[in-house]
């Protein structure tokens, strides 16, 4: 029989389809294991990214499966958020209609790639069945003070349409249009309190053995935990107080002036009335303009204005004046800072561009530096200078006592900053869950009654061209009553950011029929944590972090009894190509380069590119449906895995994608040609002694038993288990192509060694190694197989007991294996530490081995 996949592969997903092998309850006499990918956003087709994170799960759950734990393996649809909605606005149709369209074809196809999800578990984040939990709660967090709603500077997107998380601003653009610039805007917004959170979710990435050091050190940076002081620097002519969070107070003697962040609250008040009032404000309005990423990057050009006033330096009672700076942001410490010049570089860039004073406060300890020699900051440490008491100290061990003795003044205090900010959840777009929040002006703020819950989106609106929501121009859906006082009142019209729903899917997937609350206490307790999750890299710092928080939240809420939501994390690397470009027209499909290497567009030449992330817009993508439709299923599989570790970039070859093909024909053909011998006999097992080919051939299969065993359970590797199995059938191969026994007891050995093949590939190619385990006569699906384990004995070369004598003396008893030739005894014989005693250092003239039982050394 021809190895035909795409027939077989579609008679083993309905079998198990049917069979509903994939279906899992809560079972608490077995072991669970909840295994689980990052799910999708419903994009339209599943692409080469998603082949290899999905196949990567797959393997673990059916290993797992068949190592007799209960495995949870679901699937479901990140289905709100801007990709949906602007994908749906460009090809003139609903976000409803385009979603779900897309969860289709996108199902479909994940069910030919064949793997194990149990549908019966599938969600959709839009679906009011699913985001009526997340609105309460919503409620509940606003209850708490958890959720709060502020005047605040906003990172804009113009593409978007909407506000931007601070994770969400990658270089100074739009983490989906990366070529977009980012815009800072002033306007009201929901936020979560995720900073009431951060020493918790800081302290506890202490105790995430199972998670990449790179992600936790993203992670630990992204909260930026630093311990400082908070420094009270008195208005001139004022009683108001500036507070400046710094984690220098060592040099608060040398600060000589200070500075404002643009957004800085307190900005607009003390200017007001000031000659510079119109020049700070236009600066204020030009620097808002551009990206934090920009303001702080070392290659732009400080730049502040004066603001006219001026405050004290607590340490030096003097007058030092106060600017509006560039380079301050205001969502680190309190937006201001104190500037020292002397010892910081960016503060002595500005000093020097506007003629500010300098003052040196830390002195090295093997220098000597002034003020007018100066042509860089001294950022080093070394002793105090020009700092009152604490001349003469070392300026680090100051730290603490400058602190105290501000304290004791009443001056500032020791104090641990975040740079981790609360996580602003308002996006100004029509397709997302909607904030259940009623504003009335009688009442103010008012909740949504639980009983008016869920707040639906309306489906029947018509998109907006610009992009923006329709939400705030539909009377239907913003005016309404006021659930305190029964007056007019009005909607908020925003809807939730997308990663609150991607916060806790993982949650709902333990029980996603429950109608009682988010989550069922009982199943959600029996199945979280996730034992393995898997996803890439770009997802460490924002859905990874959030996940974390929200998990907390619904934990203090009594519905979670865990705090950390996956105990172990694999962040994959991406699927890379090389591309073709054209110096007319940039980047080309295959199709669009001719069998001459010329661009069928202008006949130019084109050139093989760098090898770089597939996307659409480098047009380097490779549709996973056309490799189905031509190799099947298991091929891309098996490419997948056997190109590249998990966590490495996996570089795009088409003889890859050949080489597996052409093995799993191989294997085929193996067991094809091979049936009618094997199906006679049993496999092998392990009672009957065995000539040396053949114990070669039982060991081999064990040493790959423990190999692969190895290969997925500890590291995930893949690709090298892959390359175990292949070395056992090459291994089979050659005794088949040999002139050895073909006794009945060669025939089980021979069996042993396929149905160990098949097993072992079963995770990796399931379908394949089902439709062989039938072929080998055998009625029960490989999901219901246990893993083999290894035989310890196996793995035992034979071994011989060797003489050894020195000038015809008996002087040592050696084991070998026994498969070892006359000059490899000789070579064992010498290296033994007794016969290197009676050898003494004396000249050997001959070494003879008689009929590999004895070594005659002779000295």
């Amino acid at each position: 029989m021809r190895y035909n996949p795409q027939k077989l592969e579609k008679k083993w997903q309905t079998y198990w389809e049917e069979e509903g092998l994939f279906r899992v309850d809560e079972n608490p006499d077995k072991e669970k294991y909840y295994l689980l990918e990052m799910f999708p956003y419903p994009s339209g087709k599943i692409h080469m990214g998603h082949a290899r994170n999905y196949t990567i799960g797959d393997v673990v759950a059916r290993y797992k499966k068949m190592c007799g734990k209960n495995v949870l393996h679901p699937m479901g649809w990140d289905a709100f958020g801007l990709p949906a909605e602007n994908a749906a606005i460009e090809n003139e149709t609903h976000p409803a209609k385009w979603t779900h369209t897309n969860i289709e074809t996108m199902k479909a196809q994940l069910k030919r790639m064949g793997f194990s999800y149990d549908w019966n578990r599938e969600l959709a984040t839009c679906d009011p069945e699913y985001y009526h939990w997340e609105q309460l709660i919503f409620l509940k967090m606003y209850e708490k003070g958890l959720a709060y709603k502020k005047r605040t500077y906003v990172n804009w997107c113009e593409n978007c349409q909407t506000v931007l998380a601070k994770e969400q601003v990658e270089n100074g653009c739009c983490w989906r249009h990366t070529e977009q610039e980012v815009k800072i805007k002033e306007m009201d917004s929901w936020f979560f309190k995720i900073t009431d959170y951060a020493e918790e979710i800081l302290d506890h990435c202490e105790h995430l053995p199972g998670w990449p050091d790179r992600v936790l050190t993203m992670q630990k940076n992204w909260i930026g935990k630093s311990h400082g002081a908070i420094i009270r620097f008195p208005m001139a002519g004022s009683e108001e107080v500036i507070e400046v969070y710094t984690t220098r107070q060592d040099t608060l003697y040398g600060a000589t002036f200070m500075c404002f962040a643009p957004e800085h609250p307190m900005l607009r008040e003390i200017i007001r009335g000031q000659p510079q009032e119109k020049e700070v404000l236009a600066f204020i309005e030009e620097i808002l303009k551009v990206d934090n990423y920009i303001r702080t990057a070392d290659f732009t050009v400080k730049e502040g204005v004066f603001t006219g006033r001026y405050c004290l330096n607590p340490a030096t009672e003097e007058e030092i004046p106060i600017y509006v700076a560039n380079f301050v942001l205001f969502d680190y410490g309190t937006g201001a800072i104190m500037a020292v010049p002397t010892h910081d570089q960016r503060d002595f860039e500005f000093a020097k561009k506007y003629d500010l004073p300098l003052r040196v406060v830390i002195m090295p300890p093997d220098d000597e530096i002034t003020e007018e020699s100066m042509t860089e900051a001294y950022e080093g440490s070394g002793y105090l200078v020009n700092s009152g008491p604490f001349n003469g100290e070392p300026n680090l061990e100051a730290l603490d006592r400058i602190a105290e003795y501000l304290e004791s003044k009443e001056k500032g205090y020791k104090t641990v900053n975040f740079k981790l900010r609360d996580w602003n959840i308002s996006r100004q777009r029509y397709w997302g869950a909607p904030i259940p929040v009623i504003y009335c002006d009688q009442c103010g703020t008012v909740p949504v009654p639980e009983k008016d819950l869920p707040v639906k989106l309306p489906l029947e609106l018509e998109m907006r061209e610009n992009g923006g929501s329709p939400l705030p121009f539909e009377p239907s859906f913003y005016e309404t009553s006021c659930p305190t006082c029964s007056g007019h009142a009005r909607r908020e019209t925003d809807t939730m950011d997308t990663f609150v729903e991607s916060s806790w899917y993982f949650d709902r997937y333990a029980c996603p029929d429950y109608d009682k609350g988010p989550v069922d206490p009982r199943r959600v307790d029996y199945w979280m944590p996730v034992d393995q999750y898997i996803g890439g890299i770009e997802h460490a710092i924002l859905h990874l972090l959030y996940s974390r928080f929200y998990t907390r939240v619904l934990r203090d809420f009594g519905y979670l009894k865990v705090s950390e939501p996956f105990t172990n994390l694999l962040t994959q690397g991406m699927v890379c190509k090389e591309t073709q470009e054209c110096p007319n027209h940039r980047f080309l499909y295959p199709e669009e380069v001719s069998g001459d290497n010329l661009c069928v567009h202008c006949q130019s030449d084109v050139i093989t590119g760098n090898t770089v992330k597939m996307s659409k817009s480098k047009k380097n993508v490779v549709d996973p449906e056309a490799l189905i439709n031509r190799y099947g299923a298991d091929t891309v599989r098996m490419f997948c895995l056997f190109a590249s570790p998990p966590e490495r970039d996996l570089e795009w070859s088409d003889q890859g994608v050949e080489g597996s093909f052409r093995f799993l024909n191989r294997v085929w053909r193996l067991v094809d040609e091979n049936l009618e011998a094997m199906i006679s006999v049993s496999a092998y097992g392990g009672r009957e002694s065995l000539t040396n080919p053949l114990q070669e051939i039982h060991r081999k299969t064990h040493q790959t038993i423990k190999k692969v065993t190895n290969d997925i359970e500890d590291r995930f590797h893949f690709n090298t288990a892959i390359s175990a199995v292949m070395e056992l059938v090459n291994e089979v191969n050659r005794y088949l192509g040999s002139q050895a026994e073909r006794s009945a007891l060669a025939w089980s050995v021979i069996r042993e060694a396929v149905e160990t093949t098949v097993i072992m590939l079963s995770p990796v190619v399931p379908h394949i190694s089902e439709e062989l385990w039938n072929r080998l006569g055998h009625h029960t699906t490989l999901l219901k197989v246990p893993w083999p384990a290894f035989r310890p004995e196996a793995l035992e070369a034979e071994k011989r007991l060797v003489v050894v004598q020195v000038n015809g003396k008996v002087r040592s008893r050696i084991e070998v294996p026994a498969s070892l030739n006359d000059e490899e005894i000789e070579a064992e014989a010498l290296k033994d530490d007794k016969v290197q005693r009676h050898i003494g250092g004396k000249t050997i003239r001959k070494v003879i081995v008689v009929q590999q039982k004895l070594v005659n050394v002779v000295i």
